[in-house]
């Protein structure tokens, strides 16, 4: 199949770089100049340099000095409530729907501002194709960001939710420990070690050890997942001016899948024999099977030029090995008799990422200014084995009988290929002008290719990015930005024949970031709306996609921690989202299927210390999700709202030993978390009793 591009080359890339990103280097150029400058400037004005790292905006900054929407799930969080996915560790963030598909062993699911997200490992991408997932282990993470809305400034092509980076484990500047067990419902075992050591005299090279060995019954009848978990880092002050850090991984699942697909029939709709046990498997326990191997190898390297300049790149090499059997029922919405499928994967990914950064930190009689500029390289590969089947018999939703099917024979697995190859160069500046106006722009161009079975589709895109905001003296910093997002399409149209153009989001947001005097903490409000072109709709002359849709994420969110006393935290959040959607050419938009215009959560913590019993603190948590929408055979369908509650516990044995309990779900209320075709119990209650012992 013809591309409209021929097959990028870094050549190429180069020159259309070269004319669109002539400004940036001119203005490069002539930055060593400034530096000089600048370096007069800093002794006398003793300013406080911004600190530059890998993290999700690339260039760090205070969160109440940035204008965009992003919130930190930092190690304390983790650790409080022992998430055990990366979706539940999004669960309690404004403008996220978490685990809209209940309990699934086999991915993370969640949504931002009504769109997907990218996933991104200490800045780098992990590539998704289908049922080829990477899957995180929160025992191994330092900290989870989300960026909210369009990031291709930053990140090229991703969709227009945003980033989701989590940050791994690394080692630490003064030596540690924790040996975690760990037990609960569903027959939960798991053993878990973090240790963190100097690796020679002088504290020169430090090396971290993060292993964990699990076992836990799914929430489906007959489902389980084993884990194994290593990940090794070790970094090197080469010098005073220079750091590396190493980092690695392994993780291995074998189980049986927790296939969470239920008809609407006996969910959402009564029926004479009640509703569906939400423990049903509707698959097969004795044949379905998931086996996924993960192994990742990283490093982050940076150097420190002068006062002015740092060097920084990053690099990961991640592979994924897949054998996945999965029988799911079809949905139905008048009868408990259902024809089964199975979805049949047996294949590898592998990706290869590489991100260049120069970054500039200078000073000026009353400004400050960074400037963030980069090379970044990404290749991805997927093998993909399938051997998918809709004759997998049937299946009665209230008195399942397994084994009635026919086998799939592995000797008829097809193969496919897929290639995608991304280079980019991006740049963005951030002026602080008498400590009180912060603006930034940015401005980022894409080469991206993708080899499909034949099929050559190669496009480029330029991306911007700005925002301005103001620090008031009384704490209020009131803000304005604008983003962009491309997501490509690896496929034709086939009405019009040609290859389809990438989905475009942008984003215009607005809001007040209030950090008060008089109490400890902050208080965030965003309105922001996100548009979607190209969007994929059904033809009004045929069942074909083609291009003509729009999509449209409107909403507020209202963000805050505060902590009135020594001994309380109080964290609240709400979200209004307002998503539409076009469901075929000309048509007038509906809501989008899964997204609730309400969400709201709210957490406390409580330590008694006040009445002598410092070591105990007692926590809990509500989670609201609204009502939303699904379709099934062009009919609407309305899901009910609904509430869950959350609790913690923890206590401080001695210096050493800490025992916790965490319980979500508290009262095991059934409900449907959504519909759209098929319809989703969200999760029992999970009950999970931990013993640390901490040095």
């Amino acid at each position: 199949m013809t591309s409209t591009h021929s097959h990028p080359s870094l050549s190429r890339l180069g020159a259309s770089i070269k004319m669109i990103c002539l400004p940036a280097s001119l203005l490069a150029f002539t930055l060593p100049a400034m530096a000089e400058d600048a370096a007069n400037t800093v002794a006398e004005t003793d300013l406080e340099t911004i600190v530059v790292t890998a993290s999700t905006l690339k260039v760090e900054a205070p969160l109440a000095e940035t204008p965009r929407t992003m919130a930190i799930v930092d190690q304390e969080n983790l650790e409080k409530n022992q998430f055990q996915k990366l979706d539940e560790a999004l669960r309690y963030q404004a403008g996220v729907l978490s685990s809209p598909y209940g309990s699934d062993t086999d991915t993370d699911w969640f949504k931002v501002r009504g769109f997907d997200a990218a996933t991104y490992l200490d800045g780098n991408r992990l590539f998704t194709t289908g049922y080829y997932v990477w899957t995180l282990e929160p025992f191994g993470l330092e900290r989870v960001e989300i960026l909210k809305g369009p990031a291709s400034v930053l990140y090229g092509e991703a969709p227009p939710g945003g980033v989701v980076n989590a940050i791994s484990k690394r080692p630490t500047d003064t030596p540690e420990g924790n040996i975690q067990f760990q037990t609960g419902n569903r027959h939960l075992k798991r053993l878990g070690v973090d240790i963190s050591d100097d690796a020679n005299d002088d504290g020169s090279v430090r090396y971290r050890l993060v292993g964990l060995a699990s076992e836990r019954d799914g929430t489906l009848d007959g489902t389980y997942n084993n884990r194994y978990y290593f990940a090794p880092s070790l970094t090197w002050d080469i010098s005073y001016d220079t750091t590396i850090t190493f980092l690695a991984s392994y993780k291995e699942d074998k189980g049986v899948p927790t296939n969470p697909f239920f008809p609407i029939y006996g969910t959402l709709t009564d029926t004479p024999q009640g509703k569906i046990d939400p423990s049903t498997n509707l698959g097969e326990p004795d044949y379905d099977i998931n086996q996924n191997k993960q192994i990742a190898l990283s490093y982050e390297l940076s150097h420190q030029l002068n006062d002015t300049w740092n060097i920084k790149q990053n690099a990961r090499y991640a592979h994924t090995d897949l054998l996945l059997r999965s029988t799911y029922a079809f949905s139905s919405d008048s009868s408990a008799d259902l024809t089964r499928g199975l979805t049949y994967k047996d294949g590898t990914a592998d990706s290869y990422s590489l991100d260049n950064q120069v970054i500039g930190t200078w000073y000026g009689d009353r400004t400050e200014n960074t400037l963030l500029m980069g090379l970044d390289l990404q290749y991805f590969k997927n093998k993909d084995g399938s051997n998918n089947s809709a004759n997998m018999g049937t299946i009665n939703a209230f008195d399942p009988v397994y084994g009635q099917f026919t086998p799939a024979n592995p000797n008829a697995t097809t193969y496919a290929r897929i290639k995608k190859e991304q280079a980019s160069l991006y740049a963005k500046h951030q002026l602080k002008f008498d400590g009180k106006w912060i603006a930034t722009i940015g401005g980022r161009f894409d080469d991206v290719s993708v080899k499909n079975d034949g099929d050559d589709i190669s496009t480029d895109n330029f991306s911007l990015s700005g925002g301005l905001m103001y620090l008031s003296d009384i704490g209020l910093s009131p803000y304005i930005s604008y983003a962009e997002s491309f997501e490509v399409i690896a496929s034709i149209d086939p009405t019009t024949n040609k290859v389809y153009k990438p989905l475009e989001g942008e984003q215009v947001e607005a809001g007040v970031k209030y950090t008060p005097a008089f109490v400890d903490g902050y208080v965030n409000l965003a309105v922001f709306n996100i548009e979607q072109n190209n969007g994929l709709v059904t033809s009004e002359t045929s069942s074909a996609q083609t291009q003509a849709g729009e999509v449209s994420s409107r909403g507020v969110e209202v963000e805050s921690i505060l902590k009135p006393t020594e001994e309380m935290t109080l964290a609240v959040n709400y979200t209004y989202n307002k998503s539409q959607y076009n469901p075929s050419e000309g048509a007038p938009k509906q809501q989008t299927a899964l997204i609730p215009r309400h969400m709201a959560s709210a957490q406390a913590d409580y330590n008694f210390a006040q009445f002598g019993v410092e070591a105990l603190t007692l926590g809990g948590a509500v989670r609201y999700i609204g009502s939303s929408v699904g379709y099934f055979s062009g009919e609407k369908l309305n899901v009910p709202a609904y509430t869950v509650f959350d609790m913690r516990a923890q206590y401080d044995i001695n210096s050493r030993w800490q025992a916790q309990l965490n319980v979500s779900n508290l009262f095991d209320k059934a409900y449907v978390s959504a519909c759209d075709y098929w319809c989703y119990y969200g999760e029992e209650r999970s009950v999970i009793a931990t013993l640390n012992y901490r040095w």
